[in-house]
């Protein structure tokens, strides 16, 4: 029979990681959205998600986790390449966008944040536990503040169907397969991997909503699927080391 003192050892750090998840998954999510009401999708997107690679390769080399290389940081240029052209650059504005860069780049931050945490398993805890009870706190802490933001609220069975699939497939199973290969991948990996998000939602608009991509954008989507790729070949490399070492 376990102690007392060793059954708290083992249940602080799963509730420690449930709180983080709790708190920086509602902040991303209000930054973000915050960003692009205030500035634009292209805007938001550009920021939030490109930044968040930048912010997690120099977290990881600052704490010795990682070292950022020139290969490392080559990758991140030619992906962020890849998303400004694809998403377009942001255009000229005045204090309300700028004010959504900054609501933007705080949603990079809590997006690296919760990257880098996640990216070391906690004994015990797996990612559907970790996901579903720390965005479901994370909800209830998003809730007052949407309730007194929000003039127009759709309480139809639609709508109803729509915010439950919202939060079932794009967000319950993305983010608990999201934080499974962050263990296996790695933060930084991750976190570059994040941006098959844009990629993927554009080819869906151009195949599914029949909208036009130019030139540039094509060549942004070439560009930032060689990065993606280079990522997960970077990515499977120390694990076929470790393989090696443990046959060998």
């Amino acid at each position: 029979m376990s102690s007392p003192v060793g059954h708290y050892r083992a249940v602080v750090p799963a509730w420690r990681r449930i709180g983080a998840v709790a708190v920086l998954a509602p902040v991303f999510q209000g930054c973000y959205f915050g960003a692009v009401a205030l500035s634009s999708v292209s805007t938001a997107t550009l920021i939030t998600i490109g930044m968040s690679p930048v912010i997690v390769a120099v977290a990881e080399h600052l704490t010795g986790r990682r070292a950022l290389d020139r290969t490392r940081a080559g990758g991140i240029a030619l992906a962020l390449t890849g998303l400004a052209l694809l998403v377009g650059t942001p255009g000229a504005g005045g204090s309300r966008v700028l004010l959504g860069a900054i609501l933007a780049l705080a949603a990079a931050t809590a997006f690296a944040a919760l990257t880098v945490i996640a990216a070391v398993p906690v004994p015990g805890l797996n990612p559907v536990t970790s996901t579903g009870v720390g965005f479901t706190a994370g909800a209830i802490l998003l809730a007052l503040p949407a309730a007194l933001t929000t003039t127009a609220i759709d309480t139809t069975l639609n709508g109803v169907l729509g915010v439950l699939a919202l939060g079932l497939f794009p967000t319950a199973i993305a983010y608990t397969l999201y934080f499974r290969g962050l263990t296996e991948a790695g933060a930084g990996t991750g976190a570059l991997l994040a941006l098959l998000e844009p990629l993927t939602g554009t080819l869906l608009a151009v195949l599914l909503l029949d909208e036009r991509l130019g030139l540039a954008g094509w060549a942004g989507a070439v560009l930032l699927s060689i990065a993606l790729v280079t990522a997960g070949r970077a990515a499977e490399e120390p694990a076929a080391l470790q393989v090696g070492k443990q046959t060998g």
